[in-house]
């Protein structure tokens, strides 16, 4: 069944089938050509791989980014941004880094940073003389703090696949590394304008003229404050908060910026659930999948070949971690966290390697991966917004992704990067 699983899966993708149906198409013909197990286990996996309490925070949070967004919050967070960086050389893409890491704390997705507010700081790039293929470039590497820096979706997904760690937890977890990615995001930027002659450092600004641009982009940063104190202070969980964010990204719209209306919401209720139905679907065909490799007994084969190379944890460490940028490389952020959690997870315990930090390590390596061609779902997102080429863009974006990448080892290399700040909070998993 193995390898009709695998083969049927790797001919969906090379075919060009979404991956929802490589997965579930993989899934059903291996049970049907194996037979011993009855085919009501597709419907009955695909079923429970959604029914989750927890989950209902997926479709929550890209509801509130939405709403966010349809706010016009992007104005207001760029205007901040530039009133802190834009002086220094290559200070629009630095508005373009810390714009991003701002959002972060809204959205939670990567190709919801990208389509939004990437495209916006793109093209303010663009008229500040910045070249069209490295705008586009820093845009969508500025978009994978989005998943890292809480609330994340992708940490979601990973905590209710493995119940080693909690969503405070992981939320927790994501605010030093995505902190170091934006820093990371930054050095690149300013030696690569530097280098260039890129952009032309705008006239400081006055600290009078900074704390307006806070109060007008107050409302949003809110947001990140309000979801995180609630979780660790007891008052919601993770799931509640989701609802909460929706909530406050409506008075927000309705009563702050003013800018929502009765057309304006409708229209980003259809999108919002067009975007869950989509996420929803690969987290179902997913469970069906990962259910199948957990009857193969995939994870221990995988620990024991591991094992019998090494059993030093930094050295499994980057061997996993080796595994998932390849992994990473062919397959979509959600399908990965499903397929591969649950394969990889148990190695945390077995090689005593804190949960915390084995799963930010996966989450941040998965994340990267969404500007690796040939499958970075954000690399074509913003191909698609710039109306570049996805080669041109692919070689604009190296330089940003080395940087990523220094910081992926980082994370992997010193646990306490993870560890440190959930720890702060009571939060050993």
């Amino acid at each position: 069944m193995t390898a009709i699983l695998f083969g049927v899966f790797a001919v969906g993708l090379l075919v060009g089938l979404p991956i929802a149906f490589a997965m579930g198409g993989a899934g059903l013909v291996a049970l049907a050509v194996d037979g011993k197990l009855s085919l009501l286990s597709v419907p009955q996996r695909l079923f429970d791989g959604i029914n989750s309490f927890p989950l209902m925070a997926v479709p929550f949070f890209i509801l509130a980014a939405d709403l966010m967004t349809a706010s016009g919050i992007t104005t207001a967070l760029l205007r901040f941004s530039n009133s802190l960086v834009g002086h220094i050389r290559g200070g629009m893409g630095h508005v373009n880094v810390v714009t991003s890491m701002m959002f972060a704390g809204v959205s939670g997705s990567a190709l919801a940073d990208a389509a939004g507010p990437g495209a916006v700081e793109m093209r303010m790039m663009q008229r500040s003389g910045y070249p069209k293929d490295y705008s586009a470039a820093l845009s969508a590497a500025t978009a994978t703090i989005g998943p890292i820096i809480p609330p994340s979706i992708i940490m979601v997904i990973y905590a209710l696949t493995d119940s080693r760690v909690t969503v405070a937890g992981l939320f927790l977890a994501g605010v030093v590394p995505g902190v170091l990615l934006g820093l990371a995001l930054m050095a690149a930027n300013h030696w690569i304008s530097t280098r260039n002659g890129y952009g032309t450092p705008q006239a400081s600004m006055s600290w009078r003229e900074r704390l307006v641009a806070l109060w007008k982009a107050l409302p949003v940063l809110m947001m990140p404050a309000i979801i995180i104190a609630g979780i660790l202070t007891g008052l919601f969980t993770p799931t509640e908060a989701s609802a909460v964010a929706v909530f406050y990204a409506l008075f927000v719209g309705l009563f702050v910026t003013r800018t929502l209306n009765a057309r304006i919401i409708a229209k980003v209720l259809l999108q919002s659930g067009l975007v869950t139905s989509a996420a929803l679907l690969i987290v179902s065909m997913a469970s069906l999948f990962a259910w199948l490799l957990t009857i193969l007994q995939i994870p221990q084969a995988i620990a024991a070949a591991i094992g019998s190379l090494t059993t030093d944890p930094v050295l499994v460490m980057l061997i996993v971690m080796v595994f998932v940028l390849v992994c990473g490389l062919f397959i979509d952020t959600l399908p990965a966290v499903i397929i591969l959690v649950p394969v990889l997870a148990p190695l945390s315990e077995q090689f005593g390697i804190h949960p915390l930090h084995f799963a930010m390590a996966v989450v941040l390596n998965l994340t990267v991966g969404l500007i690796t061609p040939p499958v970075g779902g954000v690399l074509f997102v913003m191909s698609s917004v710039a109306r570049i080429r996805l080669e041109k863009l692919s070689r604009a974006i190296l330089p940003l992704l080395a940087a990523e990448l220094v910081v992926l080892l980082a994370v992997v290399l010193w646990a306490p990067l993870s560890t440190t700040v959930p720890a702060w909070f009571g939060y050993s998993r």
